[in-house]
C-alpha cells in the first residue's frame, strides 16, 4: 500500500486497535484465474508480537482451497471515509480529495474443517461479535448445529506484516484540519462524519 509518511501508523498495537473496531473485512488471495477476495467478519487475537485473524467462509466457496494452494494472503479492514472539498481550505489554489482510514494485514493461512477447531472458531465469533447467541445456539437441535458446521470451513491466518494509513488532513495546517471537521461533522453519515471522529482522536485541527 502506498502511505506517504504523514499518514503512516507508526505502532502495530494501533492498526490492531483498528481492526477490532472494524472487523468486517476483505480477504484477497491470488490465483491462477487472477486476484479471488470474500467480504467476511473475523476474530482478532494479538499479543506484544503476535497476531492472528479467525473466521470461515462457506464451503461452496471456493476461497479455502485458494488458502489451500497459496496460504499468502492480504486482508484489508477499512473504517470510515469521506470526501474533502477544496474549500475547507484556506489556500484558494488546492484540489479535492478523500480522507479515510485502513490497516493491510498480510500473512499465511491454514485451513481446519476438524469438529473441535471450527467450534473453537465459533466461540470465538460469538463472543466477538454477540455472547449472548451463545445460549441460543447451544438450544439449537443437534442436527440443525451439525449440518450448518458442515457448510462452512474455518481458517486463521497467521499475521507476518501490518500496513496502517490514516489519511486525515494531517499534511494541512491546523485550521484546514479544523475546517474540515466541523464540515464533516455535520453529515448524518457516519461513514462520513466518522471521519471527523478519528481526526478528533488524533488531535488534528488544535492549535
Amino acid at each position: 500500500m502506498y502511505i506517504p509518511e504523514h499518514f503512516r501508523l507508526r505502532h502495530d498495537s494501533d492498526a490492531v486497535t483498528f481492526m477490532n473496531a472494524n472487523p468486517f473485512a476483505i480477504l484477497i488471495s491470488t490465483t491462477d484465474e487472477g486476484p479471488y477476495a470474500t467480504h467476511l467478519p473475523l476474530s482478532i487475537h494479538s499479543t506484544q508480537d503476535h497476531t492472528l485473524l479467525r473466521g470461515h467462509v462457506a464451503k461452496a466457496n471456493q476461497h479455502w482451497r485458494y488458502l489451500e494452494q497459496q496460504p499468502h494472503c492480504l486482508t484489508v479492514f477499512h473504517g470510515p471515509h469521506a470526501y474533502i472539498s477544496p474549500t475547507n481550505y484556506t489556500e484558494y489554489e488546492s484540489v479535492p480529495t478523500w480522507n479515510y482510514a485502513a490497516v493491510h494485514a498480510y500473512g499465511n493461512a491454514r485451513i481446519f474443517s476438524s469438529e473441535e477447531d471450527v467450534h473453537a472458531m465459533l466461540n470465538q465469533l460469538m463472543a466477538t461479535f454477540e455472547p449472548e447467541y451463545r445460549q441460543q445456539w447451544d438450544d439449537l437441535s443437534a442436527t440443525f448445529r451439525d449440518n450448518m458446521l458442515r457448510q462452512i470451513v474455518g481458517f486463521e491466518i497467521d499475521v507476518t506484516k501490518i500496513e496502517g494509513k490514516f489519511k486525515l488532513s494531517q499534511n494541512r495546517i491546523r485550521a484546514d484540519q479544523a475546517n474540515v471537521m466541523e464540515s464533516l461533522e455535520k453529515s448524518q453519515d457516519s461513514t462520513i462524519s466518522g471521519v471527523a471522529r478519528m481526526m478528533k482522536e488524533q488531535c488534528l485541527g488544535k492549535k
